[in-house]
C-alpha cells in the first residue's frame, strides 16, 4: 500500500512537470523547424516572400530553421491542394499565398479552397501600374477609360495569369469606366517580359503589372505609366493614382501566409508569434525597402476577416467579366 502511494505521488509529480512544460509561454519554447510552401516557381513574388521570411525568421531566432519548397502550377492551386492534404494538423508548416490565389481558386474551380487553411498573417502589398506604349494615343487614364467605354472589346490588356491581380484590376477599370465588362479583352502572360514584348510591338493596348516589373522601360521612355492602383501615390514615383483621375478603383496585390487545416489553438498561437516577431524586426524592414514592398501586416484574426471580404470582392469582379459563372 505504501509503495502504491509513492508510485501515485511520483505519477502526479511527473504529470505536474509535464503540464508545466506545456504551459511555458510560446517565446520560452524551443524554436520551430518550419517548412514553407511557395506555390509558384523560383523568382516570382510568392517565392520572394517565402525566401525573405525564411531569411528573417532564422536571423531573428523566430525559428530554428525554415525550409522553402516550390510547388508551381495553376495560379497556386496545385500548391494549395498539396498543402491542405499534407499540412493537416501540422503546426510546423505554412504556405505563402495572395490575391492571385483567391482568383485562381474560383477560375480553376479548385476542389480545395481557402476556407480550409488557417490564416496567420498578411505580409506585404504592392501597387499595380497601368502602362501603355510610349506612342499610344492614350495620355491619361481618362483617355483609356473613354476607349473602354466606347468599345470594351477593342482595348486589349496584357497581364499575368487569368483571374490574378492584373486581370482583376483590368475588370475593375472596365466597370468603373462604364464599359461592358463581359467583353473585357484580357491576354494572360506567364511573365512580364512577354507582356512587355507584346506592348512594344503594338499588339496590345495596355499592360498591368507591379511597378518594379515595368520601371526600367518607363524610365527609358518606352512605356508611359498612366495610373497606380493604390489609395495614395507610391512614394518616389511620380504617377497619379487611378482613383485621383476619376475612376473609383483601388486594388493592392497583397501576399499573406497561412497554416494548414485543423491546427490547435496552441499551434496557431506559436506560429503567429513566430511570424509576428519576424515581421516586426529591423531585418524585415530592410527587406521591405530593398524589394520595394509595402508593409501590409495584419494579425491572424484581422487577416482572416480581410480574406473573407476579399474573396467576396474578387468573386464579384470575376463573375462580372465572365470568368466565374
Amino acid at each position: 500500500m505504501h509503495t502504491n502511494l509513492l508510485t501515485r505521488r511520483g505519477a502526479v509529480a511527473a504529470a505536474a512537470l509535464l503540464a508545466a512544460a506545456f504551459a511555458l509561454p510560446v517565446s520560452a519554447q524551443a524554436p520551430m523547424e518550419l517548412k514553407v510552401i511557395a506555390p509558384a516557381g523560383p523568382g516570382g513574388g510568392w517565392d520572394g516572400a517565402a525566401r525573405s521570411l525564411q531569411q528573417v525568421m532564422t536571423a531573428t531566432g523566430s525559428a530554428k530553421s525554415v525550409q522553402v519548397v516550390n510547388v508551381p502550377g495553376a495560379g497556386g492551386t496545385v500548391g494549395l491542394a498539396q498543402f491542405v492534404n499534407q499540412a493537416k494538423g501540422d503546426g510546423n508548416q505554412m504556405m505563402v499565398m495572395g490575391i492571385t490565389m483567391v482568383g485562381a481558386v474560383l477560375t480553376n474551380k479548385s476542389p480545395v479552397t481557402l476556407e480550409q487553411v488557417t490564416p496567420i498573417a498578411r505580409l506585404t502589398a504592392d501597387q499595380l501600374v497601368v502602362v501603355v506604349p510610349a506612342n499610344s494615343p492614350h495620355k491619361t487614364m481618362k483617355d483609356l477609360a473613354a476607349a473602354v467605354k466606347a468599345d470594351t472589346s477593342k482595348v486589349v490588356w496584357a497581364g499575368g495569369s487569368a483571374g490574378g491581380a492584373d486581370h482583376i484590376l483590368a475588370g475593375l477599370v472596365s466597370k468603373a469606366a462604364g464599359g461592358d465588362a463581359t467583353k473585357l479583352n484580357y491576354v494572360p502572360f506567364s511573365g512580364g517580359g512577354e507582356a512587355l514584348a507584346e506592348m512594344l510591338g503594338g499588339r496590345v493596348t495596355a499592360g498591368i503589372s507591379g511597378y518594379n516589373e515595368f520601371e526600367s522601360q518607363i524610365k527609358a521612355g518606352k512605356l508611359r505609366a498612366l495610373g497606380m492602383s493604390g489609395g495614395k501615390r507610391m512614394q518616389g514615383v511620380d504617377v497619379p493614382t487611378i482613383k485621383e483621375q476619376g475612376l473609383d478603383v483601388e486594388l493592392l496585390n497583397w501576399r499573406g501566409i497561412v497554416a494548414g487545416p485543423g491546427i490547435s489553438a496552441a499551434q496557431k498561437t506559436a506560429l503567429s508569434g513566430a511570424v509576428t516577431k519576424a515581421l516586426k524586426s529591423d531585418e524585415w524592414n530592410k527587406v521591405l525597402k530593398a524589394r520595394g514592398w509595402d508593409d501590409a501586416y495584419l494579425d491572424a484574426d484581422a487577416f482572416a476577416a480581410f480574406l473573407k471580404q476579399d474573396q467576396a470582392r474578387v468573386k464579384e469582379v470575376l463573375t462580372s467579366v465572365g470568368l466565374v459563372k
